[in-house]
Parts: C-alpha cells; sequence; structure tokens
C-alpha cells in the first residue's frame, strides 16, 4: 500500500509553516511517509496516496500560491483525496457569521477541487512577520 502523503502550503508569516510541519509528525506518528513541501517548490502530486494544502488566509482569501499551486495541478488532484487547511486569525468564534466568513477563504478553491475535508486552525500575529506587512509604527501598537 502507497502510505506517502504530500502537504503542500502556503504561509506569510511562518504560522502555516508551524501548522503544516505538526500535521506532517502526526501523520509520521502513525506510520505515513510524509513530505511537507512549500507550494512555491511546486511538489509533484502524483506518487501521493493523498495530499493536503493549507494556506494562510490575506485579505479575506488564501494566498496567490496556494490558489495557482491548486489551479496549475488540478487534474492530479482529481485523482487522489485532497483536504485543505486554512490558518487565519479572524474569525474564530462559533457564532454563526464567524463560520459563514471562515468558509468564504475557500470560495476560490472549492470551485478547483474536491476537497475531502476543509479545517480552519487560529494563527497567530507575530509582530516580526507583521513588520513586513505592516508599517513600523502600526506593526509594534498591534498586540
Amino acid at each position: 500500500m502507497n502510505n506517502r502523503i504530500l502537504i503542500a502550503y502556503a504561509s506569510a508569516t511562518g504560522s502555516t509553516v508551524e501548522v503544516a510541519s505538526a500535521i506532517g509528525e502526526t501523520l509520521g506518528a502513525r506510520g505515513f511517509s510524509v513530505d511537507v513541501v512549500p507550494v512555491k517548490e511546486n511538489p509533484r502530486v502524483d506518487g501521493y496516496q493523498a495530499v493536503l494544502i493549507g494556506s494562510a488566509v490575506q485579505y479575506g482569501n488564501w494566498l496567490p500560491e496556494a490558489i495557482e499551486f491548486v489551479r496549475t495541478n488540478r487534474a492530479a488532484l482529481g485523482r487522489v483525496p485532497v483536504s485543505l487547511f486554512t490558518v487565519h486569525i479572524r474569525n474564530l468564534g462559533d457564532d454563526d457569521e464567524s463560520r459563514k466568513q471562515r468558509l468564504a477563504y475557500l470560495d476560490t478553491v472549492r470551485p478547483l477541487v474536491r476537497p475531502a475535508a476543509e479545517v480552519f486552525f487560529a494563527g497567530r500575529f507575530d509582530r516580526r512577520g507583521a513588520a513586513l506587512l505592516l508599517p513600523g509604527l502600526v506593526a509594534r501598537l498591534v498586540p
């Protein structure tokens, strides 16, 4: 039995790398052979039993490189089970509006692939990463 799993991810400030690595470690401890690779390296999908694809969220959407990875590999992803994971710091509540907003993060991806599962993880805000995205003073003021 082929028990290889690909975890492909796109990260903006590092939270998604950590989530992808933790998923990889957990699956590895359960006997799977796992490759955790950034989508920017354009990993091949062929030869895997399953593929997990994850992305951070910016401006309410997955990162463009993650969407492009799904689009480029759409045919190959149609031949294996695919699960999606999203790392975000907004819409964390259990209320209907938060759930609706979380689900909307995948509106661009969902038409491209039939996910077996969709999972959402709370990311963390890292001021060092924020300094790259926000003006210095604003980044220091955000908790």
